[in-house]
Formats: structure tokens, sequence, C-alpha cells
């Protein structure tokens, strides 16, 4: 396994996934990524649609986007942060920005898992947003591995993204899907993997060493509110961290850093 520390994890979120990134120093996969979002905003947006967009309102969505990544941002709070002092933009002009995100396979928001519940809660159906790489948030924002390190709270969001880019990726070989399950009782895991069989497994993503107990408390409810009798038992329940060390706690919930993990 390969030992890693949040400055290495901060410096693999900069850099990104991308092939032409591979074996970059940080400084010019920056330029690379400075020059694709330009690319993205100015040019990228308005050919897939067929209409000309406006590249400082595209910039001001992909910051919206990727201030909000991990989260269940609104199409209402995007419509405010791209409008600028202008005033909002409509709803439907931010739902065909999104459109054409989808279809250049930019943005891929995580679906909610629809899945058998025990409890009378009610399974919730917003979805998280995400890039298709967090270096795509990082470069819309300005940031580099040194200002994440700086902000931990946010750090943290961009973290979570990662995973799931690299759970989606693992996934695809086994034949996968990836969801996120929440419900209105606020149970809640930020991966679930299922399994063309219906099998599953929960994941809970925690930046920090010191968040894994509570990230094994939301696995246990989650495992307790899932009607097993329908869905079976869960194949793993999982606390992925960014770096320490692998165990199985003795409720048998795994702790496993991202770098442990593999197809």
């Amino acid at each position: 396994m390969i030992e890693t520390n949040l400055a290495d994890i901060a410096q693999k979120i900069v850099i990104g996934g991308w092939p032409g990134n591979i074996g970059l120093t940080e400084a010019e996969a920056i330029i690379n990524m400075d020059n694709y979002f330009d690319l993205l905003t100015e040019v990228d947006l308005s050919r897939v649609s067929n209409t000309r967009r406006d590249p400082i309102k595209v910039r001001r969505l992909m910051q919206s986007l990727a201030r909000n990544i991990s989260t269940e941002c609104s199409i209402s709070t995007m419509a405010k942060d791209a409008g600028g002092a202008n005033g909002p933009l409509s709803n439907d002009t931010v739902a065909e920005y999104l459109d054409a995100l989808q279809r250049l396979m930019i943005l891929e928001d995580l679906p909610t898992w629809n899945t058998h519940i025990r409890s009378s809660a009610r399974l919730r159906k917003a979805q998280k947003r995400h890039l298709v790489d967090p270096s795509l948030a990082v470069a819309a924002l300005g940031l580099n591995s040194k200002k994440l390190l700086n902000d931990l709270e946010y750090f943290g969001t961009v973290f979570e993204s990662l995973v799931i880019r690299d759970l989606r990726i693992y996934a695809q070989t086994i034949g996968a899907k990836i969801y996120e399950y929440r419900d209105s009782n606020g149970v809640e895991a930020d991966a679930i993997l299922e399994m063309r069989d219906g099998s599953w497994a929960a994941f809970e993503i925690k930046l920090g060493f010191g968040a894994v107990n509570t990230g094994i408390a939301s696995l246990q409810k989650v495992a307790q509110t899932i009607d097993q009798k329908r869905m079976g038992a869960p194949l793993a329940l999982t606390v992925i961290t960014a770096a320490g060390y692998a165990f199985r706690d003795k409720t048998g919930v795994n702790v496993a850093p991202l770098a442990a993990l593999g197809a």
C-alpha cells in the first residue's frame, strides 16, 4: 500500500486524473487546467449547445458548482451565483447550462439509491453535485494544494468528490453502480455500491481520521435502516479516509485510506 498524507492528497486533487497531467508537477498541471477551464467556458459550452453562451456567466456557474461540490446545490442558488450584479439567471437557463455540461461529460451528479427501507422515512431525491474530476473545481476557484490545506472544510468536500470519482472507476470494472443514500430521518451514506445482482456495500468518506467514529456510526444506522430481508446484508461497510492505516473496527466496519482501494 502507498502511504499518503494530506499534502499528497491535496496535490493529487489539483493535478487531477487526466492522462495528460500524469507525471506533471503541480505547477505544470495548474497551467494545463487553467487553459482547459478557459476553453470550456469560452468555447466548449457554446459549441455543444449550438448557442452562444456568455463566458462570464459560464465561469460563474462553474465557480458555483465548484464551491458547492458534494452538496445538493439547487438550481436557484446557481442562478443567483451565475447572474452577478444584473440579477439571477432564469432557472431554465441554468438548467440548459447544466444539460450542456452533462453532454460534455463535465458534470456527473451522483444519483440517489432507490432501495427498500424498514422505517417510515422517505428517501430524498435531490442529487449531490459532482464534476467529472475535482481538479476542475480547484481550477474554477484558482486554488492550489497549499490553499486547500489552509481550508480543511472545503478540502473535505473536494476529497469526497475525489473518492466518488475513484469509486465510480473501480465500480465500472466489476459492472457495479455508485449511488448515495439519504433519507428524511437524516440517515445517510456518502456512497452505495450496488452490484447487478442487487448486493450492496456502503461507504462514508472522512478527510480527517478524527471523524472515523462518526462515519462508523452513520454506516451502522444505514445498515439498520435498510430492509435486509429484501436487499440482503451489506457486503461491506467502509469508512474511507485520506491517510492513516486500514483496519476493521470491533463493530465489523472497515476503515481504509483511499490509497488502499483498488479495482
